[in-house]
């Protein structure tokens, strides 16, 4: 059997800082800092490497979204937290971080275009409303993902908290479609 080719393409992590940050001295200390009040309780951060962007909370909360992997949104979030004590902002040396979202994508062998529709007659748990979107959805309850399936083979994975959840949930995910009659053929890089 082949392996999915699996690409991790964003990973979301929040950190809690355990201390209250000042919003409007971080927006005007801070380049790439926007600050709206009006319109977004927070602070929105963007860092060129690695490049993410980050919503900073006035409870000291981080949100770091646009990372690759989980390894550079820590090294994001540690860049953040440098930045903010070069502010004079005092954050604990250690604090609470924990990744919340994985998005990965991989592409199973579609010689001729997959009928979603057949598909989502035969599977539970799943929406396929092509008018408003293209793909059908899929949740799985064990481990907590869902998937988007589209005609073109191309399946995406969100709401996995790990790489080993993303295989897990594939492997299961493949199981189902085999079981419905669909050859699932993963396409190596």
């Amino acid at each position: 059997m082949a392996a999915f080719d699996v690409k991790v393409e964003n990973v979301v992590v929040f950190a809690t800082l355990g201390v209250d940050v000042p919003l409007e001295k971080i927006s005007v200390e801070l380049d790439s800092a926007e600050y709206s009040p009006e319109s977004f309780p927070g602070v929105i951060y963007r860092i060129k490497e690695p490049r993410v962007a980050t919503l900073i909370f006035s409870s000291g909360k981080i949100v770091c979204t646009g990372a690759r992997s989980i390894d550079t949104a820590k090294v994001a979030v540690e860049k953040v937290v440098e930045d903010l004590r070069k502010l004079g902002i005092k954050i604990p040396k250690e604090y609470e971080l924990r990744v919340e979202n994985l998005v990965a994508s991989t592409q199973i062998e579609a010689k001729e275009k997959i009928n979603l529709e057949e598909v989502a007659v035969m599977l539970e748990n799943s929406e396929y409303e092509p008018e408003s979107f293209p793909g059908l959805v899929y949740r799985l309850t064990e481990p907590r993902v869902a998937f988007l399936l589209f005609g073109t083979g191309k399946i995406i994975c969100t709401g996995s908290r790990s790489q080993d959840d993303i295989n897990t949930a594939l492997g299961s995910f493949k199981e189902t479609l085999e079981s419905l009659g669909l050859n699932v053929n993963p396409i190596p890089a």
